[in-house]
């Protein structure tokens, strides 16, 4: 393949498979990964041991619970605001024991991220969980990455700090790639195929799209996500950002990644090797197996998620992409080639888009036209070694601003009807 370092995702490096529990921070305690990753240590405590919780502060009484039910050292939130009800919420639940230390703030999450333990799961969602990420690495924790948005925005810098294999990818796709790559070596991988649930709109034309509604956006068919990750899977953003994401863990060229449609989705993603064999890795939809993945390889986790009946009839189809109908991926190639600051701006204002599209103020197609628009705008980004969070911040609160200013000019625009 070529001579350049191992890939920041390397499951044949394994950096401690050494018995006996590890400790684990995790971030994003109360959201979809945070809760499914506690249930699995909770199943699992000869093999797990949860040291430390981050969450936002909107859910202080689920954190309280799962800090006593854990018996964590630390609990951090990130809003401050939040401290009270949250002291309020762990004196209910520990009663007259000692409670954990409370740290909070926007450094909060990023502080626990350097704690003393084995591995951090870095579920919290957007591009705030760059900073995190940042600081797991750099204190050389073995980093399980649910957050995507901080690898895309910060690649450069990600990889600057990174040690080949120090990530493990936590995405269903990723985590698929991950254990299908551990059959082969580099040099034997010919083209990496994620794949793609096609969303609830699979089969749409761009026209039939033009007036679909958020309520009919958020009906994702086969997964139960977040508002923005279920919205981005509508619009097929979501496949798009996990292109970039695959391009940067593996090091694999974009035009040698390919995105199919695979409505089950049964099968997570697929590598296709030199010898025209390809393996795929399936399980039923459920994000129990790719969390066991991260926080436990290279050991796996016995039942940590649902097996296939291999007995019951099932069919499994696969589709080309609709590049007219969904542009997203397309444009996602597009700004991870240009790299720099460009996978920033294109994550910032699709979350705006986003944002504006569930509000009312955007029609469906609308995210990603002026998306699209926001990227022409941004014009070259800054890029290579010069590259710093600043940078990062600095064009993500760009793109934010031109993104609403766009959307609210599209929504002025649009005739009353199309407003209503």
């Amino acid at each position: 393949m070529s001579d350049s370092p191992a890939p920041l995702a390397d499951p044949h490096i394994a950096f401690d498979a050494s018995e006996g529990r590890r400790d684990i921070v995790v971030l994003g305690s109360t959201g979809s990964i945070g809760t499914q990753a506690i249930d699995l240590v909770l199943r699992n405590p000869d093999r797990f041991r949860l040291t430390a919780l981050s969450a936002a502060g909107g859910r202080v009484g689920l954190l309280a619970e799962q800090a006593r039910q854990l018996r964590v050292r630390t609990v951090a939130v990130a809003r401050e605001d939040a401290v009270p009800a949250l002291r309020e919420a762990l004196a209910a639940e520990y009663g007259s024991e000692p409670l954990p230390e409370i740290l909070a703030g926007p450094d909060a999450a990023t502080d626990l991220a350097t704690s003393p333990c084995h591995t951090v799961l870095n579920g919290i969602t957007g591009s705030i969980g760059l900073a995190p990420t940042l600081a797991a690495l750099e204190a050389g924790r073995t980093l399980a990455l649910a957050n995507k948005e901080s690898l895309i925005v910060g690649g450069p810098l990600v990889k600057a700090l990174a040690r080949p294999g120090q990530i493990i990818p936590v995405d269903s796709e990723h985590a698929a790639l991950f254990q299908a790559l551990a059959a082969g070596t580099r040099a034997d991988v010919r083209k990496l195929v994620v794949t793609a649930s096609g969303g609830p709109f699979r089969g749409r034309t761009k026209a039939e799209l033009a007036h679909v509604t958020p309520d009919a956006a958020l009906a994702h068919p086969t997964w139960a996500m977040g508002p923005v990750i279920t919205i981005n899977s509508a619009t097929l953003v979501n496949k798009g950002l996990e292109v970039i994401e695959a391009h940067l863990l593996y090091d694999i060229p974009f035009e040698r990644i390919e995105v199919v449609v695979h409505p089950q989705s049964y099968v997570h993603s697929m590598v296709e090797f030199t010898d025209g064999s390809t393996l795929a890795q399936a399980t039923p939809p459920d994000m129990s197996g790719p969390i066991a993945v991260g926080i436990g390889w290279p050991v796996r986790v016995p039942d940590a998620a649902p097996a296939f009946d291999w007995s019951t009839a099932s069919t499994w189809e696969f589709f080309p992409l609709d590049n007219e109908a969904f542009p997203s991926v397309g444009l996602a190639r597009h700004v991870g080639s240009l790299g720099g600051t460009a996978p920033a701006v294109f994550n910032a204002a699709n979350e705006e888009c986003v944002d504006a599209f569930l509000a009312g103020r955007l029609p469906f197609n609308g995210i990603m036209d002026t998306v699209t628009e926001v990227v022409a705008e941004h014009g070259q980004p800054t890029r290579g070694t010069s590259l710093t969070v600043a940078d990062v911040l600095e064009a993500e609160t760009w793109a934010r601003a031109r993104a609403r200013e766009m959307a609210e000019k599209f929504g002025e625009a649009q005739p009353a009807e199309a407003r209503a």
